[in-house]
């Protein structure tokens, strides 16, 4: 076996004999092979001199039985955790705690990191529970600095009102000195609550069940604490890369999604983008599920991370080396090494077998790492040998007891150590410890500063104007450019020729712009979860605006910065085309985000980087002329989009073609008749000016836009009064009555008489609780939810029903009400087409609700046909 293995089978032997004994008593027991006693198995001693200090956190191991810490639950608080330093990364060196004097041994300490000169400490501290004191009232996370030199601890930010404002922790020191958190207080987020006429709170992560941490940033003295991401949920351990970014772990939680991948970002958070793991999560033991976790930058330019599930088992996973400048999938490389390397981007750090699932783990497990920059690759490890329980005795892993498949693990045992992964060897640092875990271990040494990126600066790196209205700038090249593909039948250069391709023959039309809600917590607001309708798989969603597509497919708009985004592609009836977008995007105050296209998810690629795909589509083909047969007011440069080049002419004015609108409109600005030999196609718009009916947003947001302005939808509201809107068709005197299409004149139970029917279609769309929902309107339920087929039984309107078997104990017939499916489908507008094709041109129905009404209807029903948009008009428990 190997080294690492056969030393700690020794040592593990020991263990078995030594049951219930000290673990001093147990270390001078055990005997190496030539004779020497060592901690080690064996070993001997290290070649390279560890002459550097050390610190790691120590904290009792969870009780056998208890619920292990989810990581995706950041406010678990174990009391008795300290942080401790050795001047030597050696076990004869000793152990100084360095909070005790501040925890008093019942706080807690976690994610420690050291300066890049190796003379200090940044950590979060939470100190003890106050007896008795209100949730509200108990101490929170706060950041710590101890100064190894002098042997001082300071808290970061020094003002107790200032700290208490938020739980601040997994600091991390920037190049230039300044520190990146993470932290519930979401500055920006919150003031953008403001802005929309919202109270001031934590957001909840998706689930509900705490606030969302993401990242801030700091100057050393704890002064400017700015948001620089805007994730739905968590964003946590920052590290910085070689080349200045941060990199962290992201919880990405949007409908359809729950797992934890790597990112990265400049430290004022513009340029996000994935970095590594989307697709790679089942790669665990037997291609079970595992999250990539405390990402640390290694001397050989990859990436060490942490490999485990949600709740790691003994609290430990693998550690991985992950070559992330080449690679953002397992098997996916970047677009210069397409073709050249196929994977595996992740390798095991060490040479020992782990298990990322439940049970016994042959090469043990690691809580924490930290690579060594000393010019020997070497790790600092905390880790945990695999044992066994026999009865009440501890007995080593051995091939044969682990192959019965009955074994059952022992409590971990962790120590700290150095692992060499050039002669696969480990040497003890801090001795294991009976109950005891060693986490967020570090090494103090000087390390080469990775170069500072610094703030981007308004009027110097991105135009001021756009930062002052706190947009930015979302610029596609093509929609049809699917992975590097072009989609198109014909091709994007066809499909924007308006001689060859009409505005109705191109499938994409217009950008959906959307945007999370954020909610509370429900000592802020304890609303209903009947508030999210018939699902709550989408949460709630506010629209920002709509945005042409143009020929070309490219799209340039402004979208509002400081806010977790999504877009959609429309039809031209307003309605989405193809999957979801799933991942949230944000843009920094006047920071322009280019992307090729869009992603398949069913591709199994990754996308969200910017070197992944070669663009499918070249732009304009000269310098000084417009794009074949259209306008000359729109002379292209080479190499630009029709968006691009609307803009840049727009911009020489008032920049009004990068404004969205939260009307959906369609003008052929491109057609030129003379060369195109058709006139230009025609105009259309969808808006609520037109609706007789509340209106979704604002009037100053209908006539114009701005980054406030939202759109905000309620069934209730906006939607059911559309049914009881009177629709009369009169005769050319204006008075005699041709037909009443009225909704509620034939989607009711009751006759204008008020004799019992039964509803046109089996839709009742009349007011009232709905029987199985109470919160809701029966309207809604009978739209969105299967229901009982009615009908009329001697004047009584009663649920029909049919034979559906016969009882097999006693042979009579059984009998069970018929159902009738939903009209529309939360979620998908053109997935309901059992409603929306009754208003098509050939429908039952055409013209019985106004192209702004369906315009509502579809825009509601494709971001989740949400009862309520905003849980504070939601109503409470």
């Amino acid at each position: 076996m190997r080294k690492v293995i056969s030393g700690l089978a020794r040592r593990a032997e020991c263990l078995s004999r030594a049951a219930g004994v000290g673990f001093a008593l147990l270390v001078a027991g055990c005997v190496s092979s030539d004779g020497s006693s060592s901690s080690s198995g064996g070993q001997g001693p290290d070649p390279v001199v560890a002459d550097f200090p050390v610190a790691y956190v120590k904290r009792a191991v969870p009780v056998a039985g208890t619920p292990g810490v989810d990581a995706r639950e950041l406010l678990t608080f174990q009391p008795g955790g300290d942080l401790y330093v050795r001047d030597r990364a050696s076990p004869s060196a000793p152990e100084r705690n360095v909070t005790g004097a501040i925890t008093e041994g019942k706080g807690d300490v976690r994610d420690v990191e050291p300066s890049y000169d190796g003379r200090k400490l940044v950590f979060a501290i939470r100190k003890a529970l106050i007896p008795g004191a209100d949730l509200a009232d108990q101490p929170t996370w706060n950041i710590w600095e101890y100064d190894i030199t002098t042997r001082t601890s300071r808290r970061v930010i020094a003002s107790d009102t200032l700290a208490e404002q938020g739980q601040d922790f997994a600091p991390h020191y920037l190049p230039d000195g300044r520190i990146v958190f993470s932290s519930t207080r979401q500055r920006q987020s919150k003031a953008i609550l403001l802005d929309e006429g919202k109270p001031q709170f934590d957001a909840q992560d998706e689930s509900r069940n705490e606030p969302a941490f993401v990242l801030h940033v700091m100057n050393a003295d704890g002064t400017n604490i700015h948001q620089v991401s805007f994730n739905q949920s968590h964003d946590i351990d920052p590290a910085v890369l070689d080349d200045g970014r941060v990199v962290f772990s992201r919880w990405d939680h949007a409908p359809g999604h729950d797992e934890i991948s790597l990112y990265a970002m400049r430290p004022d958070g513009s340029a996000l983008e994935l970095l590594y793991g989307a697709h790679s999560h089942d790669t665990g033991t037997n291609d079970s599920t595992v999250q990539f976790l405390d990402p640390r930058p290694m001397p050989n330019g990859h990436l060490l991370a942490l490999a485990q599930p949600f709740i790691a088992p003994d609290g430990g996973g693998e550690l991985l080396d992950i070559d992330v400048a080449r690679y953002v999938e397992i098997s996916q490389p970047t677009l210069p090494n397409l073709g050249v390397l196929s994977g595996p981007a992740q390798q095991p750090a060490t040479v020992n077998v782990v298990s990322t699932i439940d049970g016994p783990s042959s090469g043990g497990r690691y809580s924490a790492a930290y690579p060594l920059h000393d010019g020997t690759n070497r790790l600092l490890i905390s880790w945990s040998q695999c044992r066994l329980l026999e009865g009440t005795r501890i007995v080593p892993c051995t091939a044969d007891r682990l192959a019965t498949g009955t074994a059952i693990a022992a409590p971990p045992l962790y120590g700290v150590w150095i692992y060499d992964p050039v002669r696969h060897t480990q040497l003890p640092v801090a001795d294991p410890v009976e109950g005891v875990i060693f986490t967020d271990v570090v090494a103090l040494q000087p390390i080469t500063l990775p170069p500072v990126l610094l703030d981007r600066i308004a009027g110097v790196d991105y135009d001021a104007q756009l930062a002052a209205d706190g947009v930015g700038i979302l610029d596609i090249r093509s929609v049809y450019d699917v992975d590097g593909i072009d989609t198109t039948p014909q091709g994007i250069a066809t499909m924007a020729d308006p001689k060859q391709t009409l505005a109705r023959e191109r499938p994409a039309r217009f950008l959906r712009i959307e945007k999370a809600v954020s909610l509370p917590d429900r000592d802020t607001r304890d609303f209903r979860n009947s508030a999210f309708g018939v699902t709550s798989a989408y949460g709630m969603r506010e629209l920002l605006g709509y945005a042409p597509i143009e020929p070309d497919g490219s799209v340039r708009v402004k979208v509002p910065a400081n806010v977790a985004l999504a877009i959609s592609l429309l039809d031209s009836n307003g309605r989405r085309i193809g999957p979801r977008h799933d991942n949230w995007l944000q843009v920094q105050p006047g920071e322009e985000r280019k992307c090729n296209g869009c992603h398949d998810p069913a591709s199994g690629l990754a996308h969200g980087r910017a070197n992944l795909f070669a663009s499918a589509y070249a732009g304009a083909a000269t310098t000084g002329l417009p794009f074949p047969n259209t306008t000359a007011a729109f002379f292209a440069d080479a190499g630009e989009t029709m968006a691009q080049v609307r803009a840049r002419i727009s911009c020489q004015t008032d920049c009004a073609a990068l404004l969205p609108s939260t009307a959906i409109r369609y003008v052929d600005v491109w057609t030129d008749p003379a060369t195109a030999g058709r006139p230009a196609d025609v105009p259309f718009q969808f808006s609520y000016a037109d609706l007789g009916t509340p209106a979704p947003t604002s009037a100053d947001c209908i006539n114009g836009w701005r980054s406030g302005c939202r759109i905000t939808i309620h069934y209730e509201r906006h939607i059911h009064p559309l049914w009881a809107r009177p629709r009369i068709a009169l005769a050319a005197d204006g008075v005699t009555v041709l037909a009443d299409n009225t909704c509620t004149r034939c989607h009711t139970s009751r006759t204008a008489a008020g004799a019992a029917q039964v509803p046109a279609g089996q839709l009742d769309l009349t007011d009232g609780a709905a029987a199985d929902e109470p919160d809701q309107f029966r309207a809604y339920r009978h739209l969105l939810a299967p229901h009982n087929q009615q009908e009329l039984v001697g004047g009584v309107l009663r649920d029909r029903q049919v034979l559906i078997g016969i009882d097999p104990a006693t042979g009579q017939p059984q009998f069970g009400p018929v159902s009738v499916p939903p009209s529309l489908r939360a979620g998908s507008a053109n997935g309901s087409l059992r409603f929306f094709a009754k208003f098509a041109a050939t429908g039952s129905h055409a013209a019985w609700l106004t192209t702004a009404e369906l315009k509502l209807v579809s825009e509601w029903v494709d971001s989740g046909a949400q009862y309520f948009n905003d849980p504070f008009a939601a109503p409470l428990n």
